[in-house]
């Protein structure tokens, strides 16, 4: 049976926040709220709780989640030599509503599906799922919706959706509305826009070079229906041919924060749209005050140990 917790109630934030680390570390399943939609969660670096996440949304390995994190250092653990442009655009944008694709570390160790060597990662707008990424570390996120169907934005959507296959539900009450976050793919020469969303692509040009060429994506009602999933938001997993299919790690990835755990934590994936937002939960719900953007202390908790490769 599903818990629920009301986030408005101060008493009910904590012990929500305790029995939702607690589920995502046994493997289940977590609904959360983002600034975009609602997404649902699993522990990323856990390939056995991603593939839980996937038929709860009866959708298949070729759109992985996105990774959602709880600071940029963790971001940083988990993807292989961002250039400028992807700094500017996280000095510009994070925590918010924009999603970067970029190649994956390979001294990861995951399965998020099929990624082809990418990862879709985002840092969302919203205290409640800063609060939550940074006691558990990256979490795999997309739309909490069933594949096909409109993205949540309420509680209420996602339990009608996803019912008894989540473990724990943090209500922050409504979402500020169904539009995922924008992403940009960084994998190539010049960054290119794979999805508009909350951030316009002008607003993008101001800050890098962008080639705004959108190529569409599988639809997925997720978040969006385009790239990767809100909530987590984009299930971007893989992309041209960047490397090879899926499989990140956890190993020593920069910090123990993040890739491995070492403090506390946070989310990748290829690209699809989803909330994950992941693609989408895009994150202006309730939450608290805005985060700010410097690197939290370290997010995870035991380091996973050295890379696969």
């Amino acid at each position: 049976m599903s818990q629920r917790f009301d986030c408005a109630d101060p008493t009910q934030v904590i012990l929500g926040l305790t029995q939702a680390e607690a589920a995502l570390r046994r493997g289940e399943l977590v609904v959360m709220p983002t600034d975009t939609v609602y997404g649902i969660a699993a522990e990323a670096f856990d390939p056995v709780a991603v593939d839980g996440l996937l038929k709860a949304k009866g959708r298949g390995r070729d759109l992985p989640p996105p990774v959602l994190v709880g600071t940029v250092r963790a971001a940083m653990a988990l993807v292989m030599d961002l250039d400028d442009a992807g700094k500017d655009l996280i000095d510009e944008f994070w925590p918010g509503a924009l999603t970067i694709v970029c190649r994956s570390s390979p001294t990861l160790v995951w399965d998020l599906g099929d990624t082809k060597g990418t990862v879709a990662v985002r840092m969302p707008l919203h205290q409640l799922a800063l609060d939550l990424l940074k006691r558990t570390g990256p979490l795999a996120v997309s739309s909490a919706n069933l594949s096909g169907h409109p993205p949540a934005t309420s509680c209420d959507e996602a339990m009608a959706q996803l019912g008894d296959s989540v473990a724990v539900y943090l209500d922050g009450g409504p979402c500020p509305g169904d539009v995922p976050s924008t992403i940009v793919d960084l994998t190539g020469t010049v960054p290119r826009l794979l999805r508009q969303g909350v951030i316009p692509a002008d607003r993008l040009r101001e800050v890098i070079l962008l080639n705004d060429v959108q190529e569409a994506g599988p639809q997925d009602a997720a978040g969006d229906g385009t790239v990767p999933d809100d909530a987590g938001e984009p299930d971007v997993a893989g992309r041209g041919d960047a490397g090879e299919p899926g499989v990140a790690g956890r190993g020593d990835a920069g910090e123990p924060d993040v890739a491995g755990r070492g403090d506390a934590g946070e989310p990748g994936g290829v690209v699809s749209q989803d909330a994950g937002e992941p693609d989408g939960p895009g994150e202006d719900a309730p939450g608290g005050t805005t985060p700010g953007q410097e690197d939290a202390p370290d997010q995870g908790e035991h380091s996973r140990g050295p890379a696969a490769g």
